[in-house]
């Protein structure tokens, strides 16, 4: 989906690098840990490549549907081409992986719930022994927000399938919401329907750095919630936005039906229309504004604040 692009890259100077590091699981073997990764040649599923594949005792396995583009991916990585809509190539891609990180599909939510049941049910027909998965703070499936539903279902398969798990469950990417606040740059005005809800923005970088320290680590089986440091309303996400790129921006809360018929105009295709509307609509519901230390307990770093991230991106 939308939320798991876009792009942004910090270094680790900004807040210093605490941790020593997680423990690699060996394999079962005493061999070296092999771990495959979906959506390899993304944004996201790339920066765990290229953690990974820099641990000693590691194999990185990229997961792609083509041929990856020369450079994009570290030396030393193997790549295994799989459709998600390809149960019996998945499984082949899976043989012998001890680590599954599940990076999202993409796309309609009917279309993400088959790629992810056709990868949970290779892992396990394949013998993979953990997989570490990309989830969402939101994903209960009483939520409005589509994608919600979508992850809790993937988190519910897991769970039924036996495999050891665990979870990364993301607040919304900066990155992502930096989309409408581009726009809000050039007007001044930040409209969104998203009522007096609070959302704890978290960096794409930090996500990848939590998804590979999962993946490197033992299964915790349970849900580690992967946020920004604070919560903001969007009032004060706009002041933000505006002191950073030295452009005052205000935030309009709008009616959701004046959105949809304002989003709709500006062209928007039907799905995202959709994907967009209902994710404002749980933001709404103040289902984004948890703050949790899980990060800094997986990584030893601290997350980056939404000054950082502004500031980082191409023309701040």
């Amino acid at each position: 989906m939308l939320v798991a692009e876009a792009a942004y890259v910090l270094t680790d100077e900004r807040c210093g690098d605490r941790r020593a590091g997680p423990r690699t699981a060996p394999d079962s073997l005493g061999g070296p840990m092999r771990i495959a990764v979906t959506g390899a040649t993304g944004r996201l599923g790339s920066a765990v490549v290229h953690e990974t594949a820099a641990r000693a005792g590691v194999e990185t396995v990229a997961l792609t549907r083509r041929t990856p583009p020369g450079g994009l991916l570290p030396a030393g990585v193997g790549v295994r081409r799989a459709d998600y809509g390809d149960a019996g190539a998945l499984r082949a891609a899976l043989t012998g992986v001890d680590t599954l990180v599940l990076v999202s599909s993409d796309g309609e939510t009917s279309h993400v719930m088959t790629h992810h049941a056709n990868l949970v049910g290779a892992a396990a027909a394949a013998g993979v022994t953990h997989i570490a998965a990309l989830s969402s703070i939101d994903a209960d499936s009483a939520s409005p927000f589509c994608y919600a539903q979508a992850n809790g279902h993937t988190e519910e398969l897991i769970r039924r399938s036996g495999l050891a798990h665990s979870f990364a469950r993301a607040s919304i990417y900066t990155e992502f919401f930096a989309h409408w606040l581009t726009r809000a740059r050039t007007t001044g005005t930040l409209r969104l329907p998203a009522g007096d809800g609070r959302i704890a923005l978290v960096s794409r970088t930090d996500v990848g750095h939590a998804l590979a320290a999962l993946a490197l680590g033992a299964p915790t089986g349970r849900h580690h919630d992967i946020t920004g440091p604070a919560a903001l309303g969007v009032a004060e996400i706009a002041a933000v936005t505006g002191e950073v790129w030295g452009t005052k921006v205000r935030y309009e809360d709008i009616d959701p039906v004046e959105y949809t018929v304002e989003t709709a105009r500006a062209g928007e295709e039907h799905w995202w229309l959709y994907a967009f509307s209902s994710m404002f609509a749980s933001v709404r519901e103040r289902r984004w504004e948890a703050v949790s230390a899980d990060y800094t307990d997986l990584t030893g770093r601290m997350p980056a604040p939404l000054r950082d991230v502004l500031s980082a991106m191409p023309g701040s």
